[in-house]
């Protein structure tokens, strides 16, 4: 399953609504699917099924604001995210 899928699904099920899957440019905040609890239940979901941690302290509404934007985002989390087999070096 996609990154793309796997947001939808989260979405879907938190926001309890199907039409995120059709419109990836739904207002999620204007249309009252995501508010200040939902958005905290989806990024603890998000953090559990990415394995990538989100701190509500970075929250920025407008990263949230659709279903592209939080598909952008997980993207860019994923992508800074280091694998825990990495080695690192100073």
């Amino acid at each position: 399953m996609s990154t793309t899928e796997h947001v939808l699904r989260m979405v879907t099920r938190i926001g309890e609504l199907d039409e995120v899957i059709q419109n990836l440019e739904l207002r999620l905040y204007d249309v009252g699917i995501l508010d200040s609890l939902k958005t905290v239940e989806l990024m603890v979901a998000l953090s559990a099924e990415f394995g990538v941690e989100i701190s509500p302290a970075e929250f920025e509404r407008e990263q949230w604001a659709t279903p592209r934007n939080i598909i952008a985002y997980m993207e860019q989390k994923l992508g800074q995210a280091v694998p825990a087999n990495a080695v690192r070096t100073s």
